[in-house]
């Protein structure tokens, strides 16, 4: 919990690197906290221009090159180092979790923490968290065999530092010149939506669900309604599975498949006159288990 809460309400400024499946990228981070306020500014330094503002929940992702502004509400959040569920105690129904001998990392002196799953549907972790604040300064996810996955870690991080919203704020105003784009997301449920899930996989609770369009960035028929997603997001405390549900089409979705990029993994398939998909941070046998226990009522 020291880790959630340094995520939440500590000011830092740093820069992080993610490595997985052999591909690196890295990106710019300030976070502030004032009040019961956050505030946050992801920069990444690889690919496409772009950048993360953050108030609370509502979310400007930019891109400064097409002028485009996207205005979300995301109710979770667990991008790195925010990685603990808010006021989860179950992690340890899950996981086996022993200290280890401290170490350092970016320049601060960690404490070391592994995470051991107890069964099949869930990665181990080990966690770096900065000794005096307990941010968390460096993630491994690993598989059954001990090996690595993903590793995300500062490469450099100031931990306490002066507090500047407005840093955040006057970017989030720059709106002139930019097309915006607010996709309509509907909190709804997937018993509404004429779905269950016959057996709840072992550990993981239901976050949220929420109804939005699919590919809301290449929307430009605003006269076409374009096509609804169903997303219910699940937890076990420390790693989240999202289930996406929308319409079949034969041209979109020729064949059921599975991928894995490092610690990821999807699973699409069809159910009925549906498209399943199924992705997290979790062994394929989890996903499985979601698609598998997934039923269409109506």
């Amino acid at each position: 919990m020291r880790i959630h809460n340094a995520a939440s309400q500590r000011n830092f400024q740093g820069t992080f690197v993610v490595s997985s499946a052999g591909a690196v990228s890295s990106a710019r981070i300030s976070h502030f906290y004032e009040g019961a306020d956050q505030f946050e500014r992801i920069e990444p330094l690889d690919g496409q221009a772009r950048q993360v503002l953050r108030h609370n929940s509502i979310v400007h992702t930019v891109w400064p090159y097409d002028k485009v502004m996207l205005i979300e509400q995301r109710d979770v959040l667990n991008s790195f180092p925010s990685l603990l569920l808010d006021g989860d105690d179950r992690i340890a129904d899950f996981y086996d979790v022993q200290a280890e001998k401290g170490e350092r990392v970016a320049g601060h002196d960690a404490n070391v923490l592994t995470l051991k799953p107890r069964d099949e549907y869930r990665y181990g972790y080990r966690l770096w968290a900065e000794r005096q604040s307990g941010l968390l300064l460096r993630a491994e996810v690993m598989n059954a065999l001990g090996e690595v996955l993903e590793v995300s870690a500062f490469s450099d991080v100031s931990i306490g530092v002066r507090s500047q919203p407005e840093m955040i704020l006057q970017s989030m105003r720059k709106l002139a010149g930019y097309r915006v784009v607010k996709p309509l997301l509907v909190h709804t449920s997937l018993e509404v939506e004429g779905w269950e899930l016959r057996k709840t996989v072992a550990g993981f609770r239901q976050l949220s669900c929420i109804r939005r369009p699919l590919e809301v960035l290449q929307i430009a028929d605003v006269r076409a309604p374009p096509t609804q997603a169903v997303q219910a997001v699940f937890s076990d405390g420390i790693t989240y599975v999202s289930v996406f549900i929308e319409p079949y089409n034969a041209d979109r979705h020729p064949r059921p498949v599975i991928t894995v990029v490092g610690a990821t993994q999807t699973l699409m398939s069809r159910h009925g006159d549906f498209w399943v998909t199924v992705v997290g941070d979790v062994p394929a046998v989890t996903l499985r288990a979601f698609s598998t226990a997934l039923e269409r009522k109506r």
